[in-house]
């Protein structure tokens, strides 16, 4: 059952939600060459319990780790490990956090030094346009696969594979709320979305097969094809009848330099319902 929030408890959950940005904002200073996946999981939950919230993914379904870092062909859930990173890797950041009892759930893939081929780097990019592309569907009168179709569009028409087994999620109280947000689909099907819904929106997608595995760790998802994967995400509330971003990227943006970006873009663009 989807369950809709007040206009107070959407904005319970941007604090959560920001708690999740700032926290990416700080990691990207500190994803470079050398850096183990382990050290930035103690980065991240030091920084968030600082902040007096409470690592989300830290013990649920018996989870390991504050922080989930999947790297290269890896597509979630990957476990922080003492190998260090390299030059031309690309990593997944997959962080939540609780804040007034409401969770922040909230993901962004870097590049790790100089050295990410041109063609992983399109990969990246093109996964984040489509978060954005998925978001403008989430409004008043549509429903849930019209996301998921924008996103698989866009991704297929770039000749990607987008997963299937992998979706986003309702988000509030709980991690996992209704509905499930697949990035696939067919125009209108699937719940109609009502006003006051929160969701997690996030795009899995990888550069050749869709087709995934789980390594031996029970948590780890990667390509069966090894190729490299991206995932970005972000908390959306559906506010007079349109996509209101609760997340953002700006903090990350901040620490790595970037002036122009699609989240700009996004809000800048009139909407119509």
């Amino acid at each position: 059952m989807i369950i809709p929030k007040t206009r107070e408890e959407i904005e319970l959950m941007r604090e959560a939600a920001l708690m999740v940005s700032k926290t990416l904002g700080m990691l990207a200073s500190e994803i470079k060459p050398g850096v183990t996946t382990l050290h930035l999981d103690k980065l991240a939950e030091t920084y968030i319990r600082d902040h007096g919230a409470i690592p989300a993914f830290l013990g649920l379904y018996d989870c390991p780790a504050s922080l989930l870092t999947s790297v290269n062909d890896q597509i979630v859930h990957g476990l922080p490990t003492n190998r260090p990173l390299e030059n031309g890797d690309i990593i997944s950041a997959d962080l939540g956090a609780i804040v007034h009892g409401f969770y922040g759930d909230h993901c962004y893939t870097f590049e790790v030094g100089d050295a990410v081929p041109e063609e992983t780097k399109k990969l990246l990019q093109v996964t984040k346009e489509s978060l954005y592309i998925g978001i403008r569907e989430f409004k008043l009168g549509n429903r849930v696969e019209d996301v998921g179709y924008a996103i698989q569009k866009y991704a297929e028409d770039h000749g990607y594979g987008v997963v299937r087994e992998l979706v986003g999620h309702g988000l509030g109280r709980k991690m996992h709320e209704a509905p499930e947000m697949p990035n696939y689909g067919k125009r209108g099907r699937g719940k109609l979305f009502v006003e006051g819904m929160t969701v997690a929106i996030e795009p899995m997608i990888n550069m050749g097969t869709r087709n995934i595995k789980q390594l031996k760790d029970g948590w780890t998802i990667a390509t069966r094809d090894g190729k490299p994967s991206a995932h970005f995400e972000h908390d959306v509330a559906l506010v007079d009848g349109k996509p209101e971003l609760l997340s953002t990227f700006a903090y990350v943006y901040q620490a790595l330099g970037i002036t122009s970006n699609e989240e700009d873009e996004f809000r800048k663009t009139p909407f119509v319902l």
